[in-house]
């Protein structure tokens, strides 16, 4: 299967574009967000990559020189180390992701990364004999690493890194000031938090949503392009990040530490398995 035939894309405007995996039909299936700006085009997240992001993006004429002039430099930055952002990545030349998670993306951590992916969640096989126990994010040597407030200028348009921990130790969010536009992630999307896996955190949890309570409140972001699921405003990021505050009481963390418990024992089981391959 071609790049073209895997990913699919849809223009939003303002020179941002919207991408996914088709034939990965699962929820985990990740937001691919490309950002064009005058001198620099930046790709937020890069799903599975089980086919290249980059030869799509050729070959669909999205990073197109404008009026004759050279092809500008590709940023893919992480929001987090998650195999459904990071799988991607090895296809890139130049990868940035939170320092906190650099270490675990350069020796190829797939229990860091929660690597677990089914066969029943492929729709079409990338290429013939593929089969998910083959599946692990590579190891990625990131070419910057980035920390709260370092700011990603791709010449017409800033994206200032916001570290927003909670859903994994080095979860980032991308906030465009200018346009009030927040790139978010797994650090809030339109569905429940995910908060008991290996690395989360609840305490740093409720302080992202606090500093997302912030930000509407500050009148800092209109719209919200999150990790997962559909795109929505203020309002409902308000919500979303409020909701998880008042629930996060102490019958919420003991399921959680349970939960979190199960998690890991799962993912080293899986993990194993595909280094023993």
């Amino acid at each position: 299967m071609s790049a073209l035939e895997w990913f699919a894309h849809k223009p939003l405007g303002g020179g941002i574009f919207w991408i996914q995996e088709r034939f990965y039909e699962s929820g985990n299936r990740a937001n691919i967000w490309l950002v064009r700006g005058s001198q620099r085009d930046v790709v937020i997240d890069a799903g599975l990559g089980l086919r290249s992001l980059p030869e799509y993006l050729r070959d669909a004429g999205l990073l197109a020189p404008a009026e004759g002039a050279g092809p500008r430099p590709l940023l893919a930055v992480a929001t987090h180390v998650h195999f459904d952002h990071s799988g991607g990545l090895q296809h890139f030349e130049e990868v940035a992701v939170h320092s906190a998670e650099a270490a675990a993306l350069l020796r190829g951590d797939n229990y860091e990364a929660v690597t677990w992916l089914s066969d029943r969640e492929v729709a079409r096989p990338p290429q013939p004999g593929w089969s998910a126990r083959q599946f692990r994010v590579p190891p990625v040597r990131p070419s910057r690493l980035l920390q709260e407030g370092d700011v990603i200028n791709l010449g017409d348009r800033q994206l200032t890194v916001m570290h927003m921990p909670g859903h994994s130790r080095g979860s980032i969010c991308l906030h465009d000031k200018d346009r009030k536009i927040l790139f978010s992630g797994d650090v809030v999307y339109d569905g429940s938090m995910i908060d008991w896996l290996p690395y989360s955190r609840i305490s740093d949890y409720i302080a992202s949503c606090q500093r997302l309570m912030e930000l509407v409140d500050r009148g800092l972001v209109e719209k919200v392009l999150p990790g997962h699921f559909n795109i929505f405003g203020a309002e409902r990021l308000y919500r979303l990040a409020s909701n998880y505050i008042s629930q996060a009481g102490v019958c919420h963390k003991i399921s959680t530490c349970a939960m979190r418990s199960i998690a890991s024992i799962a993912l080293r089981v899986a993990n194993s398995r595909i280094t023993s391959q």
